[in-house]
C-alpha cells in the first residue's frame, strides 16, 4: 500500500473519491472561507502565494510563518472527505489546512509539516482537486529528489520520519492557468496555546 523511500513513506491513490455524485470542487471553492495572509519567511514579511482557510476541532490552534491560526469548524463536505480518509488509512485527523493555488502563480515553497503541535512522525493527507500540479520532495541530506503528478481527485499521505528528512513543495508553472484546492489533513495532539 505505501511506497517505502529512504526515511518515510508515502501512499498515493488517483480516483480517490466519488466525485460525480458531488460536485466537491465547486462546493469548496465556494464555501470555505478563503483567506490571504502576510506571513513572515526569513524575517520578511509578504503575502502568501495562494489562499488558506484553517478547519478543525476547536483544540486545534496552529502557528506557523509568525501567525496563528484558529479553526473554523468542519462542513459538511470537509467532513466527508475527513471520514472517507480515516476509513482508508485508519488514521484519524482532526484538522485541515486548505489552500486555494488560483493558477499556476500560486505555490507553496520547501518546507516540512513538522510543527511541534502534530507529534512525532505525524500521518499527513493531502486531497487534491482541480488543475494537475507537481508535488516535489527532496531529501535534506542526500539530495534525492522525487517528483509526483496530483491529478485531480488524488489523495497523497506522507507518514513514517518523512517530515524529519524531507522537505516538499508545489513550485510555480506558467502553463497552469486553473485552479487547485488542496487540503491537507492533520491530527492535533493537544492545544499548546490555550
Amino acid at each position: 500500500m505505501y511506497t517505502k523511500i529512504n526515511n518515510g513513506l508515502y501512499l498515493l491513490k488517483e480516483d480517490f473519491l466519488d466525485t460525480h455524485t458531488l460536485d466537491l470542487d465547486n462546493i469548496l471553492t465556494n464555501s470555505l472561507l478563503w483567506k490571504t495572509y502576510e506571513i513572515k519567511i526569513f524575517g520578511k514579511k509578504i503575502l502568501s502565494p495562494r489562499l488558506t482557510a484553517w478547519y478543525g476541532d476547536e483544540q486545534c490552534v496552529m502557528k506557523y510563518s509568525g501567525l496563528t491560526f484558529y479553526p473554523i469548524p468542519f462542513t459538511k463536505e470537509l467532513l466527508y472527505i475527513k471520514t472517507e480518509i480515516e476509513n482508508l488509512t485508519q488514521h484519524k485527523f482532526n484538522c485541515v489546512l486548505a489552500n486555494l493555488y488560483r493558477d499556476g502563480n500560486d505555490s507553496m515553497g520547501w518546507h516540512a509539516d513538522d510543527e511541534k503541535e502534530t507529534g512525532i512522525n505525524p500521518v499527513i493527507a493531502s486531497y487534491s482537486l482541480g488543475a494537475e500540479r507537481v508535488f516535489q520532495l527532496k531529501h535534506n541530506i542526500s539530495k534525492e529528489r522525487i517528483d509526483i503528478s496530483l491529478k485531480n481527485n488524488s489523495l497523497l499521505v506522507m507518514a513514517g520520519e518523512l517530515q524529519h528528512y524531507w522537505k516538499h513543495q508545489i513550485p510555480k508553472s506558467k502553463k497552469i492557468t486553473e485552479p487547485r484546492i488542496n487540503l491537507t489533513f492533520r491530527y492535533i495532539e493537544k492545544n499548546l496555546y490555550i
